[in-house]
């Protein structure tokens, strides 16, 4: 028999829905034996029978404490403000597999975690955007003037965005309306108020054009990148921008403005190696068509990075050395540069460094069409020692050169996980530099895209260390590997 749980619509949703968790918890219901619906006719706080079971002061205090981890009781109460009706279901399963072994909340790749994760990263994501794109307009009432705005959110933030403004506005008096509810600043307290309509809020004022004009003066023609900005930008909140009606005339123009830009630059700039990607100057590089699959997304990509001369020593290197192994790789494996034998093999871990990788992904039994390789950087910089080429880390600045192309690769694999081999590769998925001894073994999550990415010392590490005990380190080192072994399970959990 199934049971209903009908958390209500309000600002004390979470903790009603907590307590109703920690009731189904205590009197041992699985996932699968409670519906977790919403009622339009009635609210739990109103109606103490729709309940799942009455709980009266003296029988919840002589109930065990349910110990469940502080973060995921954090996790919960952002992840329970998004909108999907499954968020409930998967807190449920979470809730249940912890209590039954603490472990499973230490799993970052547990499928009802990276689903509740997902759900969070969605939420901060939406109170960003309300943050950065509610426009104030005033308007006059009984106690003079204030400032309206219209906002219209996915999910369910308004409360928990509203403490910004505060801070922000807190010398005028303001109210957001949205569809969900409104909040009003006297400049003593906030309150809540009901939903609003559109109509609700003021229309265009004189100073919008003066915004406009500036808006248009600060446009960047040579920076204009339209993916970026419906990525920064989504399209759903342009209606509601006073802004938004001069993109596409903007866009229009940047070609020709931007041509006009660099014909005024004497004499011309050479380009500093590193500053900017292929996909900085041509956005269009990036964009495999996109009905291909990722097999053919990928040829595609390599095809077009194959003439990349984003970096200075892209001319000395014999080729571009593209990733390869399986399109739809639930773990893609991350190193650093090619070396002079991947350079010369157009093929990535070939070299000795790359055979220890592969004879450990053998080792632990990895099956190949799960598996992806590839490097953060696509050509061997190098010098020269007699007759000898002579590895040479790229730079930061020159590694970022190549982010586009890697960021492209990832978007067409779309794996479940990352594996960072070495300092260069951890640097450019996580777009800032991390220490591999500080964090090697560990699973990190990436701000761009929320992917888990397993940190990993660079084979090379275990050949140069020496040839003494060589075996004993590259079992340690294999060992290592293996817990980036979880993204390789068929759900994740």
């Amino acid at each position: 028999m199934t049971e209903s749980c009908s958390p209500v619509q309000g600002h004390d949703d979470f903790e009603v829905f907590l307590a109703r968790l920690r009731d189904a918890l205590h009197r041992g219901l699985e996932p699968g034996e409670v519906s977790w619906e919403r009622s339009a006719q009635t609210s739990l706080l109103d109606e103490a029978d729709s309940a799942p079971a009455a709980i009266d002061a003296a029988a919840e205090r002589a109930r065990p404490v349910l110990r469940l981890p502080r973060g995921f009781i954090e996790l919960l109460r952002v992840a329970m403000l998004h909108e999907g009706a499954d968020r409930f279901h998967a807190a449920h399963t979470l809730a249940v597999a912890i209590l039954q072994d603490r472990r499973a909340w230490s799993d970052v790749l547990r499928g009802d975690r990276l689903q509740l994760e997902r759900m969070a990263r969605e939420v901060r994501r939406e109170i960003h955007k309300m943050h950065a794109f509610v426009r104030f307009r005033p308007m006059n009432d009984d106690d003079g003037e204030c400032f309206v705005a219209w906002f219209e959110p996915t999910h369910r933030i308004v409360r928990a965005a509203a403490p910004f403004f505060v801070d922000r506005f807190a010398a005028m008096r303001w109210a957001i309306l949205t569809p969900q509810e409104s909040v009003h600043w006297d400049r003593r307290e906030l309150r809540f108020g009901p939903a609003a309509r559109r109509a609700d809020a003021p229309g265009p004022d004189g100073g919008e054009a003066l915004w406009i004009e500036y808006y248009r003066s600060i446009f960047n023609p040579a920076r204009a990148n339209l993916t970026m900005m419906r990525r920064e930008m989504p399209v759903r909140f342009w209606r509601n921008l006073p802004e938004a009606a001069q993109i596409s005339s903007l866009l229009r123009e940047a070609q020709s403005r931007a041509t006009d830009m660099q014909s005024q630059v004497t004499p011309p700039r050479e380009r500093r190696a590193g500053q900017r990607g292929c996909g900085q100057d041509d956005p269009a590089l990036l964009q495999a068509p996109a009905g291909d699959g990722p097999t053919e997304r990928l040829a595609v990509l390599a095809r077009r990075a194959a003439g990349c001369e984003a970096c200075p020593f892209s001319a000395d290197a014999t080729q571009t050395v593209w990733g390869e192994g399986a399109a739809h790789a639930a773990l893609m494996l991350v190193g650093e540069q090619p070396g002079d034998q991947e350079d010369l093999a157009g093929r990535p871990f070939v070299g000795p460094a790359g055979q220890l990788l592969r004879r450990a992904i053998a080792q632990l039994g990895w099956p190949a069409d799960q598996i992806y390789l590839t490097n953060a950087v696509k050509h061997f910089k190098y010098e020269w020692r007699g007759k000898r080429r002579i590895h040479k880390t790229a730079a930061q600045r020159e590694a970022l050169a190549c982010a586009d192309w890697l960021e492209a690769e990832i978007d067409a694999v779309r794996p479940r996980a990352l594996v960072a081999l070495g300092r260069t590769a951890l640097t450019s998925l996580m777009g800032r530099p991390l220490s591999i001894e500080e964090h090697a073994g560990q699973w990190l999550r990436r701000r761009v895209d929320g992917l888990p990415v397993y940190v990993m010392p660079h084979p090379a590490a275990v050949l140069r260390a020496g040839d003494a005990d060589s075996g004993t380190r590259e079992a340690e080192w294999t060992r290592l590997l293996a817990g980036a072994g979880q993204a390789l399970r068929a759900d994740g959990d």
